[in-house]
């Protein structure tokens, strides 16, 4: 659980509304408590000016391990003239156009009253974390530029002044929980999903049975989305069932997660690395894990290919180093598709991968969190295709599967898998293996694998789910309140 403090200079100024505040003597004099459980402070203080008591107020809640917004450090980039910040059209809703919205706008707690900026209003809240905050919009022939200022309360309009009261009475409801929740459930877990997701890494039933499994470990879940970015601070863990990237908003919220000192699952280190086949290809070779042969290029020039195809034999696998269910995975049989797909890749990415192609009836995925061996499945290639999804093909997108105990899985296999998860860390991870003549070669790991119920739960069933929780609440007890 976590305890939110408004801390205002004035009190009063929140009178007739349901929030609690206080000003910063209190804080100054009465915090922090004896056995208190974990504070947010939402400081509304006068910023201004350097030393000033919203300056103080920031700079105790850290000395005191509180979480604060905003941080000094976004106290110091706010201080003075507007920050200048340059942004795509598509932060804005469709079909907006600049010149039909007001030149300035008012965004509080990462929220805006008009509909259309809300995803500028969460991206910038992102960026700067401030209660309130003024954008001025301009648009030029080089894009859109947004005038970041910090902003107080008691300089705002009459209007103004209240849309921001209400915001803020309705994120103070968000956060407190009633005694009876208390009781009940001593965490709160947010769950990252995005419904509009083609392959999401759970399903419905999946998530069901995770939110059910973390009320059995008293920790209760609530799925949020991309646009709860600035309520994260009030949960005491992430977990993260979207498809992850590193210039994505999973990654983001992963890194403010850590930042706050919540349990995140999978945590940003975790993603990065497994986001990026370039990483894990060289980690293999200097850690030993057995793997395909595999070769890093950073150009197509003709002496390049020929190193290429005196090093791979045709057919060979070439890869973006980011990608996600075989996306961005091609099989090229010759010189001229080699040159070609090559040179559509390094268009996009500075270095790209080859591989020997190595072809199986199925790939195993063994499920690993904190280093033990969790669940394993055999995922079978898509009908008529080379790999277990064919993104080319609606009716048999995906292959078949066998989900088996992990003491069933050969011995190779799960030390191979094991290996890998080192590599990488202690989170929960899927390790994608080939398996030839007794020999493993492991193909990636996964920092956000999928569990589907009906799928990579078939043997383990609910257990699986209470493992993962188990492990959450494993976690956040040696973290402590």
């Amino acid at each position: 659980m976590i305890h939110t403090l408004f801390v205002v200079e004035d009190p009063s100024i929140f009178a007739g509304t349901a929030i609690q505040a206080i000003g910063f003597d209190s804080y100054l004099h009465d915090y922090p408590k004896r056995n208190e459980p974990r504070t947010r402070v939402i400081n509304l203080c006068d910023t201004f000016r350097y030393l000033s008591q919203g300056y103080y107020c920031s700079l105790l809640a850290e000395a005191r391990n509180h979480q604060v917004v905003p941080s000094v450090k976004t106290i110091n980039e706010l201080r003075g003239d507007a920050v200048q910040v340059l942004v795509s059209s598509g932060l804005f809703a469709k079909g907006t156009r600049i010149c039909e919205l007001p030149e300035s706008i008012l965004v509080c707690m990462g929220d805006v009253a008009d509909a259309r900026l809300q995803k500028l209003a969460h991206w910038i809240y992102q960026r700067f974390a401030a209660p309130v905050l003024s954008l001025t919009l301009k648009e030029s022939e080089m894009g859109i530029h947004v005038a970041v200022k910090r902003a107080a309360l008691n300089t705002l309009s009459v209007d103004a002044r209240e849309l921001c009261l209400q915001t803020l009475e309705n994120y103070s409801q968000k956060s407190w929980r009633s005694k009876a929740d208390e009781k009940k459930y001593r965490w709160e877990l947010a769950l990252l999903t995005n419904a509009n997701e083609q392959v999401p890494p759970s399903n419905k039933g999946a998530i069901a049975r995770f939110i059910k499994a973390g009320e059995k470990h008293g920790i209760r879940t609530k799925l949020i989305t991309e646009a709860d970015y600035s309520s994260l601070s009030q949960y005491d863990a992430l977990f993260i069932r979207e498809t992850t990237a590193i210039d994505h908003h999973t990654y983001r919220f992963a890194r403010e997660a850590e930042r706050l000192g919540l349990v995140v699952m999978d945590d940003p280190d975790s993603i990065l690395r497994c986001c990026n086949k370039v990483f894990l290809h060289d980690a293999f070779s200097y850690k030993k894990v057995p793997s395909l042969h595999t070769v890093i290029v950073s150009d197509i020039g003709g002496e390049s290919v020929d190193c290429l195809e005196q090093s791979l034999s045709y057919p060979m696998i070439l890869k973006m180093p980011e990608g996600s269910f075989s996306k961005g995975v091609f099989k090229v049989k010759d010189r001229d598709q080699l040159l070609k797909v090559g040179q559509d890749l390094l268009n996009e990415s500075a270095l790209m991968i080859a591989q020997e192609y190595l072809f199986t009836d199925y790939d195993w995925r063994i499920g690993v969190l904190n280093g033990r061996a969790l669940y394993a499945c055999r995922y079978y290639m898509a009908k008529n295709h080379w790999q277990i999804y064919n993104h080319g093909s609606q009716r048999n997108f995906s292959g078949g599967f066998d989900a088996l105990p992990t003491f069933e899985v050969p011995t190779h296999v799960l030390k191979a898998a094991m290996k890998a998860a080192e590599v990488v860390g202690d989170g929960l991870y899927g390790i994608d293996i080939k398996e030839v003549g007794g020999k493993a070669f492991v193909l990636e790991v996964n920092d956000n694998p999928s569990i589907e119920h009906g799928v990579e739960d078939k043997y383990l069933g609910e257990e699986l789910y209470m493992q993962v929780m188990a492990e959450f609440l494993r976690r956040l007890e040696a973290r402590g309140r």
